[in-house]
């Protein structure tokens, strides 16, 4: 990559990174396109990348771009068109006993042993069981990406955190950056329960969209994504209708 900082005026470079092991089909090969991590105008650049089917991860905003597989399709929910479906509706009367709070993005211990507990539990084996607290900052706190921690805690005495969902804010979207909760509290729905709380904390915001990153074909993990309707994928050049059926 090159590490000349952009001058005014100049275009954002992209860059393609190195062949490396796919994050969701291990037997596969992956590569990303990069916005220049180094140009100080990622943070207005940023929510037309989002636009553009990219995503953050730390500092940097990325898209996967391999040669032989296009399995990767960024989704968004247009929330005024957004209603629960059935399901939905039972899972926020489940969670009926949740309270939420919109934090900064600032990783406590707390935070700390949820996550951990979260990927030794959920994601064994799979090279993120072992992350610390330097690894979640790099993963989930960008320098420069406006961005909360959602908590979600048992409306008890003690507040026992549930789950936390990292949300980056632009001036007209959300981005559900990344969901992590207590294993133990799987029947409580957490993941679909913080989309749903996402998509209100939008339309009380006046927010166009939510963005969920990657619905991927075939990959049962990221299925889910496809429950919450209307949704829109990116076809690389526009946003359209999700199908409702899937080949």
């Amino acid at each position: 990559m090159g590490n000349t900082p952009a001058r005014e005026g100049e275009d954002l470079r992209l860059f393609h990174t190195g062949l490396h092991e796919c994050g969701y089909w291990p037997e596969r090969q992956a590569r990303d396109l990069v916005l220049d991590p180094r140009d100080p105008r990622l943070p207005d650049w940023y929510p037309l990348a989002l636009g553009w089917g990219f995503r953050r991860s730390g500092d940097i905003v990325y898209r996967p771009h391999c040669a032989s597989c296009r399995a990767c399709t960024p989704v968004r929910i247009p929330v005024d068109a957004f209603a629960p479906n059935r399901s939905q509706r039972k899972n926020l009367r489940r969670n009926a006993d949740v309270l939420m709070r919109i934090c900064p993005a600032e990783r406590t211990e707390e935070h700390l042993e949820l996550y951990r507990r979260y990927l030794s539990t959920r994601h064994a084996g799979g090279g993120m069981d072992g992350h610390g607290g330097t690894e979640f900052d790099q993963f989930l706190v960008g320098r420069w990406s406006r961005t909360r921690f959602l908590e979600f805690r048992t409306d008890t005495p003690e507040h026992r955190l549930l789950a936390v969902a990292v949300t980056d804010m632009t001036p007209d979207a959300l981005s559900a950056v990344y969901t992590f909760y207590d294993p133990a509290e799987a029947d409580r729905g957490l993941g679909t329960y913080a989309i749903l709380r996402q998509l209100q904390w939008a339309a009380d915001e006046g927010r166009a969209h939510l963005y969920l990153g990657y619905w991927i074909a075939g990959h049962a993990k990221m299925d889910y994504k496809r429950r919450f309707r209307p949704l829109e994928a990116f076809d690389g050049r526009q946003w359209l209708p999700f199908p409702d059926e899937i080949p």
